[in-house]
C-alpha cells in the first residue's frame, strides 16, 4: 500500500483541507466578537428579560439547523427553562426529501404554534442559514404578531445573494428583533477541494452552537445581576448531575 503524504500545514497556501476549514471556522467566530458583538448582546437581553420574568426561552429550527435547538436543551450548563420545538418530519433522519417539502408548506408554522405554544413574556430564537423557507417566516411572522421578540440566527451572504433559492415570502433577517450574522458563506459549504467543483464542510451550526452558548453565558450574567439565578442542568455523568437534574424533571421541566 502506498503511504498517503499529509499536505504541509505550515504553509498558507498548501495548506491542507482540514487546517483550512479549521482556520475558517475560527476566523467566523473571532468575527462574532467584534462585527456582531452588539447584536450578541442585544439578544442576550432579551434573553435575560425572559429569565428576569420566569418565562420560556424556544428554539427552532428545520433540516441541519434543528441540531441548534437541541444544542440547548437538557445540556450540560444550560438552561432548564430553554424548550426547543422539534418536529420530527422536519428533520432528516426518517427522510430528508420529505423534510425540505414540510419546511416549504404554507400553513404548517400555525399547526406547530398549536401544538407548541408561546406566550408574552418568552422569547424565540430560530436558526436557518438561508433564512428562506415557509415554515420559518410564516412562524416568526405569527410569533412577532403577538409581541414576542425573536433572535435569528442566519447568513446574510447567502440570504441577500442572488444565488439563493427565490421566495415570495419575507426571509428570517427581514422580520426578527435582533438578528445575528454567522458570517457563513453563500451555500454554508466552505472548503475547496482540488479535483471536483463542489465545496465541503458547512460551518453554520459550529458557528451557530458558538453563537448560542455565548449568548447564552451573557443572558444569564445579566438575569444573576438582577438578583434572579436561573436553573441550570448539570451533566448527568458528574457525581452530582443525577441528583440535580432529577430536582428540575421531577417539577416538570420538558425532556
Amino acid at each position: 500500500m502506498t503511504a498517503i503524504t499529509p499536505t504541509n500545514p505550515n504553509t498558507r497556501d498548501e495548506a491542507s483541507p482540514a487546517d483550512r476549514y479549521l482556520t475558517h471556522a475560527i476566523e467566523l467566530i473571532e468575527r462574532l466578537r467584534t462585527a456582531e458583538a452588539a447584536n450578541l448582546i442585544a439578544a442576550s437581553r432579551l434573553i435575560a428579560n425572559t429569565l428576569i420574568g420566569h418565562h420560556t426561552v424556544h428554539v427552532f429550527g428545520t433540516g441541519h439547523s434543528h441540531m441548534l435547538a437541541e444544542e440547548l436543551f437538557y445540556r450540560a450548563g444550560g438552561l432548564v427553562s430553554v424548550r426547543p420545538l422539534l418536529f420530527e418530519g422536519l428533520m432528516l433522519h426518517s427522510s430528508a426529501p420529505l423534510s425540505t417539502s414540510l419546511e416549504r408548506l404554507p400553513g404548517l408554522a400555525e399547526a406547530l404554534l398549536l401544538d407548541h405554544p408561546i406566550t408574552a413574556g418568552d422569547v424565540l430564537i430560530v436558526a436557518s442559514n438561508s433564512g428562506s423557507n415557509a415554515v420559518t417566516s410564516e412562524l416568526v411572522q405569527r410569533v412577532m404578531a403577538e409581541g414576542i421578540p425573536v433572535i435569528a440566527l442566519t447568513s446574510l451572504n447567502h440570504a441577500t445573494s442572488p444565488a439563493a433559492r427565490p421566495t415570495n415570502l419575507p426571509r428570517l433577517h427581514e422580520l426578527a428583533t435582533v438578528v445575528i450574522d454567522n458570517g457563513g458563506c453563500v451555500g454554508d459549504a466552505a472548503v475547496d477541494i482540488t479535483g471536483i467543483d463542489t465545496r465541503v464542510s458547512a460551518t453554520s451550526t459550529v458557528v451557530g452552537a458558538a453563537i448560542l452558548n455565548a449568548v447564552m453565558a451573557e443572558a444569564i450574567q445579566l438575569a444573576v445581576n438582577e438578583g434572579v439565578v436561573p436553573d441550570i442542568y448539570e451533566s448527568s455523568n458528574t457525581s452530582s448531575g443525577d441528583t440535580t437534574n432529577h430536582k428540575f424533571t421531577s417539577k416538570g421541566a420538558s425532556v
